[in-house]
């Protein structure tokens, strides 16, 4: 993304918070990707409203934000998502379908990124989570995933239950600083992640973080480009050298 793209996008969010303010209604933005999401965090202290972000599930990457006026901001909020389930038609002629293949037939349709958010598979079931606008055309249209046939449906909010797997991982490090849980989590060295962290390519809770000196918190999520997401756990003790002991949970 430009310069020129990356302040077209931030004067969007401005004015959407804006236009929530004044009508005093709530509007929403697309689905933003984490480095549109990255930039909404730069902006938050431009708007004039309240926002929540959603994706459609607890553990969602690609997010829409909602701008609320004060007199919604205590209500809960209705996104504009609509989850849609695709399966083999015929399983003994499925393929193993792709998040590549998946998002290949989407775009072939000609629909925009920003208004697919995840793809998520479980054995033979996918899910696309969508814009309410597009859901009726997506199942009209998507019939047939490479050579397999698909059969699909709008999924209740109430059923989806996308369980995110992980992976839990335990090491000893010198301190909680971001550049030595880097280095943990990609079994890289100290100079290794700080050239991540220096290249922005180190995201916390879907900000780039650019201070290696950042101390990690519970609870944190930390993104690390080309070697996926981590949830920071926390410490669980201290050697007898003063390393601490920490533990961090991989999204697999």
């Amino acid at each position: 993304m430009s310069q020129k793209e990356e302040l077209l996008l931030q004067k969007r969010f401005i004015d959407l918070s804006r236009l929530a303010n004044r009508k005093n209604f709530i509007t929403f933005s697309n689905f933003l990707n984490v480095n549109e999401l990255h930039l909404f965090c730069q902006t938050t202290a431009e708007l004039e409203s309240g926002y929540r972000l959603f994706g459609g599930y607890e553990f969602a990457e690609r997010q829409i934000a909602a701008f609320l006026p004060d007199a919604f901001y205590d209500i809960p909020v209705e996104f504009p998502i609509t989850c849609l389930t695709f399966s083999p038609s015929h399983l003994k002629f499925a393929e193993d379908l792709t998040h590549r293949d998946i998002l290949g037939a989407l775009m072939h349709l000609g629909v925009e990124r920003s208004r697919i958010g995840d793809i998520r598979i479980d054995g033979q079931t996918y899910y696309i989570f969508c814009e309410d606008s597009i859901s009726d055309y997506l199942l009209e249209n998507i019939c047939q995933i490479r050579r397999t046939t698909v059969t699909g449906s709008k999924a209740n909010p109430d059923s989806i239950q996308i369980q995110q797997k992980f992976e839990q991982i335990e090491g000893i490090v010198s301190s909680n600083r971001l550049d030595a849980v880097v280095a943990f989590a990609t079994r890289k060295s100290r100079s290794q992640s700080l050239l991540l962290i220096q290249s922005q390519k180190v995201f916390v809770k879907s900000c780039v973080m650019l201070s290696n000196a950042y101390a990690c918190k519970e609870g944190d999520v930390i993104s690390i480009r080309g070697f996926g997401k981590f949830i920071y756990l926390g410490e669980t003790g201290e050697t007898k050298k003063g390393r601490i002991k920490i533990q961090l949970k991989k999204y697999i």
